[in-house]
């Protein structure tokens, strides 16, 4: 050990060494920072929670400092004493997760299934056999797994609803709920004179509507979302409380005092109440225990009206009951809030008030998100019977034969199209003038929040939306798909049916189809963003066209004149607009008014003026019938071409077999991909001159040529030997017995070695840092513009085929070479060739676990020797010629 020299001070605590505290240089670092106490640096370390400097990023080093009278070898007692006590730990461990495991995955859903079944049975005999239930040992798997959905289902409603608070806090509650809210005052009197201008004259005045445009664009600039006249404001804001105005003014006189508390911050105060204790009734509250009446509620209700034969039809029984029972539930608590209100009971109005907004926005939530989807799914089926030779007596036996598949395969497809079709109004919003799509809510809008509105609009405005939205899609469906269909049968009747059966004649594996389509295929296409902007620039020139002429592109694409021309009128209507919305709220219109007033103050948002010609209406319909036509041939040479191309491509390879049309449509579609990419590439260089288009050909010449051959090599020669060694090793001993030849498909085991490939690539880069992760992710950096054919073959494609190479002629020459010319039988000679390579596997693995124990049993060994002699341990100076190359570049940028 080296004293410190006089003059050098510690690091962190300035001071110089001594004999009981001397100084170290324990990393890179010089100057006044490269000595330090070890006391500092542990203390350091423990409050940074780092094993490295961190200036130059060398990790620090201990000597360990062992009890002078250790041996030189752990007595045999210690040894096995150590043993003992971490198998005891582990056993420990082991006893302690598997208990937790058992009951989250086996008691509690159990537990969850049979309550469930008992409670949502609607008869007296099951909870009387409950406890019996409750120990019965049929079906236990099925019940666990219903029991753990169950479980889930519970946890995100409970979720959900503390969500829903978070929403009514922050958003204020509806109107009509809070108009009733009385402000504290010192006196009677002005408090009676608040509630009445709170609550009259926020009933009898409108919401402030938007600044409106000039006269000629005035038909444009109406959004659908605000109310087109006050009335229906009032209507909306006043949701089932016609008789609130002047009851509630009485009101004020007579229970002021007992609503002066009951505010937004009761919100609070009511979630801090809601506890576990609360919803498992141990508090002697009951109002969780009883939440499967809604379940009973639809089944008596659906009993008695006679409806029990047609839900039982449907097989969703429970479910289309437990709906019908909430909404029987919301229009109860309609009810009983209207004559909470008659009767002036307002807590008790308020709860009511609170649990129908509840119920309320979630069945608005199952309607947007599982019954219109589903509706659109089968809409899509239906229209599209033709394209594949069915029909509705083939769906009918479909549903009967497997309905919940059948829903959620029909619901996936719809929420597909809803997520596409928004995606594409986002695109045309990015296109068009602001204020063409008014009539469109828009989902990049920052204030734009589902919760509020589900809150907030009564369910009429509810109703409207959906019934508007249902026409819509389903009239795109009608233009898109069935029109097409009925066209393409018309003029190519031998073009359809597409064949889409599972099974297929023709001489490739449909799994080796499919693993090429969703390895190669789908993933070359989905990975580029060209698509998008081809689309877009597809959109913008539709658009200039349809603009001029109809004489509409200030309609639709604005006018920068135009612009200018009316920015001092637009910007004294935002001024006027900005001084209405930014009025203070009335008193006693509580979060919501002041919500809204934050909504509003910018003024009437995504608006921009327009020239508006003559003819306008007519204008707008020719311009929608033009929109139509296009949406029809677009949708005709979408169905058509990808999937004549690819016909005509895999004849050349299976002949007149029929294979499934997916393979055929993916292959076309990304030949027309290529080609559209191709096409783009050079448009956009032939305005550099014909010298750069030689040179950007001869570059991308070769970049396809080094491309082509790491295809070759990465994607051809190590997945067919991947795929092989897997069919020796797992596939082929299993399924071929000994007395029977197995048969080898190049084309299969390539497909099969893609997915291997591609896994093991997952995994690596998921794993540790190793020489194989390391030379991936530097191919995944330099990408294909970048690549580097003399690296990956270097580093990545000839070590990885070597080992694989290895793997396979190994073993074929023990068996084929060695074996015979120890005089053994035919037989042995055969079960060698077969088991040889299944056996070296598991002889590499046991090597594996062998090496893996022997380092665990040198960590526990000297885990027991620090244990009971490690008495210290000592900083070690870093010594330069030891330190590794790239510590020593991080010591200039350090020096002091």
């Amino acid at each position: 050990m080296d004293t410190a020299e006089e003059g050098d001070i510690c690091r962190v605590c300035r001071s110089e060494g001594t004999q009981d505290k001397p100084l170290y240089h324990p990393c890179v670092c010089t100057g006044s920072i490269k000595f330090i106490h070890q006391e500092c640096l542990v203390q350091w370390l423990k409050h940074s929670r780092k094993e490295y400097c961190e200036l130059c990023k060398h990790r620090f080093a201990f000597t360990p400092i062992y009890s002078p009278d250790m041996p030189s070898r752990l007595p045999v007692q210690d040894i096995f004493a150590g043993l003992v006590t971490s198998i005891g730990t582990a056993i420990r461990y082991w006893f302690h997760y598997t208990l937790v495991a058992f009951a989250w995955l086996g008691v509690v859903p159990l537990t969850a299934c049979r309550i469930y079944k008992c409670l949502f049975t609607g008869s007296v005999s099951s909870l009387l056999t409950l406890p019996l239930d409750m120990l019965s040992t049929e079906n236990l798997l099925a019940d666990c797994l219903q029991g753990c959905f169950v479980v889930t289902c519970t946890l995100c409603a409970f979720i959900s609803l503390v969500w829903l608070r978070e929403q009514i806090v922050h958003g204020g509650a509806p109107l009509w709920l809070e108009q009733n809210q009385q402000q504290p005052a010192n006196a009677a009197g002005p408090a009676n004179e608040a509630a009445g201008q709170g609550n009259g004259g926020a009933e009898n005045q409108p919401m402030p509507a938007p600044a409106e445009p000039q006269a000629e664009n005035a038909a444009a600039a109406e959004a659908p979302d605000l109310p087109a006249d006050p009335a229906e404001e009032m209507e909306l804001d006043n949701e089932d409380e016609e008789d609130g105005g002047a009851e509630d003014v009485a009101d004020a006189n007579n229970g002021a005092q007992d609503d002066m508390n009951w505010n937004a911050l009761e919100w609070d105060r009511a979630a801090e109440e809601l506890t576990w204790e609360r919803m498992l009734g141990l508090d002697g509250s009951l109002v969780f225990l009883v939440t499967f009446c809604p379940y009973h509620i639809g089944h008596f209700s659906v009993v008695g009206l006679g409806f029990e034969e047609y839900v039982r039809a449907s097989h969703f029984e429970g479910l289309i009951t437990t709906i019908v029972g909430y909404v029987l539930l919301a229009i109860t608590l309609i009810v009983c809030h209207g004559l909470a209100a008659l009767v002036r009971f307002q807590r008790s109005r308020r709860l009511l008030g609170v649990c129908y907004i509840v119920v309320k926005v979630s069945l608005l939530v199952v309607v947007e998100i599982g019954v219109f989807p589903l509706i659109c799914g089968w809409w899509l089926d239906i229209c599209s019977l033709e394209m594949f030779d069915a029909s509705l007596k083939d769906r009918e036996l479909s549903f009967e034969s497997a309905p919940g598949t059948t829903m959620f395969l029909h619901w996936l497809v719809g929420m597909v199209y809803v997520f596409y079709f928004a995606s594409f109004i986002l695109l045309l919003r990015e296109v068009l003038r602001p204020g063409v799509l008014w009539f469109l809510r828009n989902l990049n809008d920052p204030d734009f929040n589902p919760v509020q509105e589900m809150i907030h609009l009564p369910i009429y405005r509810h109703l409207r939306r959906f019934i508007l939205s249902v026409v819509v899609f389903g009239s795109i469906v009608l233009l898109m798909l069935w029109l097409p269909i009925r066209i393409i049968k018309h003029i190519f009747p031998s073009f359809l049916p597409y064949n889409v059966m599972l099974y297929s004649d023709a001489p490739v594996s449909e799994l080796s189809l499919e693993l090429l389509l969703l390895q190669v295929v789908l993933p070359a296409l989905l990975e580029q963003g060209h698509t998008r902007q081809w689309l877009k620039g597809l959109v913008r020139a539709w658009t200039v066209t349809a603009g001029y002429l109809l004489d509409l592109h200030s309609y639709l694409l604005g006018d920068q004149e135009d612009n200018e021309n009316n920015a001092n009128q637009q910007a004294n209507n935002n001024n006027n607009q900005q001084a209405r919305n930014n009025a203070i709220p009335v008193v006693g219109e509580g979060l919501h008014a002041a919500h809204q007033a934050i909504l509003q103050q910018g003024g009437p948002v995504g608006f921009q003026p327009y020239h508006r010609p003559m003819k306008f209406p007519l204008r707008i319909v020719l311009l929608v019938l033009f929109m139509c036509v296009t949406l029809l041939l677009a949708s005709l040479v979408c169905l058509t071409l990808p999937v004549f191309t690819g016909r005509w491509l895999m004849s050349f390879w299976t002949g007149s077999a029929k294979i499934h049309e997916l393979y055929t449509a993916a292959c076309g579609l990304y030949v027309c991909w290529l080609s559209i990419r191709a096409i783009t590439v050079l448009l956009a260089w032939m305005p550099q001159g014909r010298r750069v288009i030689l040179l950007k050909a001869q570059e991308w010449t070769l970049m396809i040529m080094k491309t082509l051959i790491v295809a070759v090599l990465l994607a051809g020669v190590i997945p067919l030997l991947l795929g092989l060694l897997f069919e020796l090793v797992i596939v082929a001993p299993l399924r071929v017995p000994l007395d029977q030849t197995p048969l080898f498909y190049p084309w299969q085991d390539w497909a099969l070695g893609v997915l291997h490939a591609k896994i093991i690539a997952a995994i690596t880069l998921m794993g540790p840092q190793w020489w194989l992760k390391t030379v991936i992710e530097q191919v995944y950096a330099n990408g294909i513009r970048n690549i580097d054919l003399h690296f990956i073959i270097r580093k990545l494609a000839a070590p990885v085929i070597a080992v694989l190479l290895l793997s396979l002629c190994i073993p074929y020459v023990i068996a084929v070479g060695i074996v015979p010319l120890l005089g053994v039988t035919m037989e042995m000679q055969n079960l060698v060739q077969r088991r040889i390579y299944p056996f070296l596997l598991m002889v590499v693995v046991l090597m594996g676990i062998l090496f893996f124990q022997i380092r665990q049993f040198k960590r526990l060994y000297e885990h027991i020797k620090n244990d009971k002699y490690l008495v210290g341990q000592r900083l070690v100076n870093y010594e330069r010629k030891a330190g590794k190359l790239s510590t020593t570049t991080h010591s200039s940028s350090v020096q002091e």
